[in-house]
């Protein structure tokens, strides 16, 4: 990145947030810099969801929407908001949930430590970070998941499964998330994964995960089902392809 302040994306997947979107993208623009853009990327969402979004659109410069035809899955729809940062020019892309989980304050925190570092993860499990309200189970479930990716993966990240995120730009050109075939949040362990398979810095600053505010969860057991599966195939994959490494900076 040059020495000027880098042009920010944040990517915003949203399905039937329409109690929480325009609250965060106030917090968003409060928390950014001037160089900044917000991408809201809504799959159909029948509570209104997307025309909130083109208000907002229609309202502020810095705010876009991609509507998409329908609900089709967490990873597609970064994958869509991805393309259109880059083609639009993003030095640095941040992904992070809609419904306040991932707090914008920490924002500047993460978008600092891209200053040295090429990917860097919102992480509840190193010193400093944590989670709000859970109970015993649930802690013990999202431990449990984090541990089972790192065995399989065989990385050092503490945080594989969260998914408040900042991309350099180089790291999505590299890894081309299109590749990606996970569709719920195993599409956070293989975004993180392919960036370290290929030479990438990766780094984690704690943060607070909390609950969302308002809303349902997206969390199904077809979505855990599927980062069970396809954890053990993104190892084999690795195996028996090679990326190429990143030039030294």
């Amino acid at each position: 990145m040059s020495a000027a302040a880098p042009v920010t994306w944040v990517v915003l997947p949203t399905y039937n947030e329409a109690d929480n979107i325009e609250r965060l993208v106030e917090e968003l623009r409060s928390v950014l810099g001037e160089r900044r853009r917000i991408l809201i990327v809504d799959d159909s969402s029948p509570d209104g969801t997307g025309e909130l979004a083109d208000r907002l659109a229609a309202a502020y410069e810095d705010v876009g929407v991609l509507h998409r035809p329908a609900k089709q899955g967490l990873g597609p729809a970064y994958i869509a908001g991805f393309r259109r940062a880059l083609d639009g020019g993003a030095d640095l892309i941040v992904q992070m949930d809609a419904d306040f989980s991932h707090d914008p304050a920490d924002l500047p925190r993460l978008i600092a430590a891209a200053r040295e570092a090429d990917l860097v993860l919102g992480s509840r499990y190193v010193p400093g970070g944590g989670v709000g309200d859970w109970g015993a189970i649930r802690r013990a479930i999202s431990r449990g998941g984090g541990a089972y990716a790192r065995r399989w993966l065989g990385v050092p990240v503490r945080d594989l499964t969260g998914g408040f995120k900042c991309f350099r730009r180089d790291v999505l050109e590299v890894v081309r998330p299109e590749t990606v075939r996970a569709i719920g949040y195993a599409f956070q362990v293989e975004t993180t994964y392919q960036a370290i398979r290929a030479g990438f810095r990766v780094v984690e600053v704690p943060i607070v995960f909390n609950d969302r505010r308002v809303g349902e969860s997206k969390m199904s057991r077809a979505i855990v089902a599927e980062a069970i599966w396809r954890v053990p195939l993104m190892r084999l994959r690795s195996r028996l392809s090679r990326r190429p490494r990143p030039p030294r900076r």
